[in-house]
């Protein structure tokens, strides 16, 4: 049974493309459901049936959009025919269900569940990603705690650890680079609070771990330039001249080490008056 979902969180990426499409290749049960359809909490109601019909059922409420309901029919899938085959299958698509639906803690919990009965089936890897996916969706804007955003860092981190050459990592990595890029923002966004406050020293802690574990993030020249200016604050003109030259050299075109360079200028001329 063959996954691939790519999606991404709407405040950091492009939406979500139709997760149907994700489905392709799973195959698909021919066999008749058992009565007719019915609704509401009816179709989850324990009514023995045979595991063909009970999958398809299931199956059949997740092609027309009913996720919450699919997810539900294939735990029920499991419930009924918990040493069947089709018990396994089961379990990853109801938290694939859960995930469709945004339930993405159930769909967490029950990824989880599959690896922990199933660590080594084929499937393992799309079930550790759904996990990463089901963080990586509930990450918050950078005013908010970060504790999801770190969840979906390691779970991004692990996929493409224990899968480094699968798609599955491929897409993990991209979506390390949005994350990384969150945490930085939320660690510009405390440094200059301290900042405004006159704590220059804390500013300047929030600041350096920008520059040091986000290197790579589209924060860091403002991360230069911050350092630059707390320590003028401080009266290190040294330490202001040396993240100014860093600036100048890895981002020479950039306002931010514009405004660094005449901060310094200024700076000096105040101090050594011609």
């Amino acid at each position: 049974m063959t996954f691939f979902v790519f999606a991404g969180n709407s405040r950091l990426t492009t939406p979500k493309p139709v997760l149907a499409a994700a489905m392709a290749a799973v195959t698909l049960l021919t066999a008749g459901c058992a009565g007719g359809a019915k609704s509401g909490n009816e179709d989850v109601a324990y009514v023995a049936r045979d595991v063909e019909s009970l999958y398809a059922e299931a199956k059949r409420r997740l092609d027309r959009g009913n996720t919450r309901l699919a997810a539900a029919l294939f735990d029920e899938v499991e419930r009924q025919h918990p040493y069947s085959p089709w018990a396994r299958r089961a379990q990853l698509m109801s938290a694939f269900s859960y995930y469709v639906a945004q339930d993405y803690n159930q769909a967490i919990q029950s990824a989880q569940r599959f690896l922990s009965i199933h660590p080594g089936n084929k499937d393992a890897p799309y079930a550790y990603y759904l996990i990463a996916l089901s963080y990586y969706e509930q990450i918050s804007d950078v005013q908010r705690d970060q504790s999801i955003t770190k969840q979906a860092q390691t779970a991004l981190h692990e996929v493409d650890r224990r899968f480094p050459t699968s798609e599955y990592a491929a897409d993990a990595r991209l979506k390390l680079d949005l994350v990384n890029d969150h945490l930085a923002g939320k660690e510009m966004e405390i440094g200059r609070l301290y900042e405004r406050q006159g704590m220059w020293l804390a500013a300047q802690l929030r600041f350096q771990n920008v520059v040091e574990s986000f290197q790579s993030t589209s924060h860091t020249p403002e991360a230069l330039y911050r350092l630059a200016e707390t320590n003028l604050a401080l009266g290190m003109q040294d330490e202001a001249v040396k993240y100014t030259a860093v600036l100048g050299a890895n981002y020479p075109g950039s306002e931010w080490y514009e405004k660094a360079y005449e901060l310094v200028q200024r700076h000096a001329s105040s101090v050594h008056p011609t």
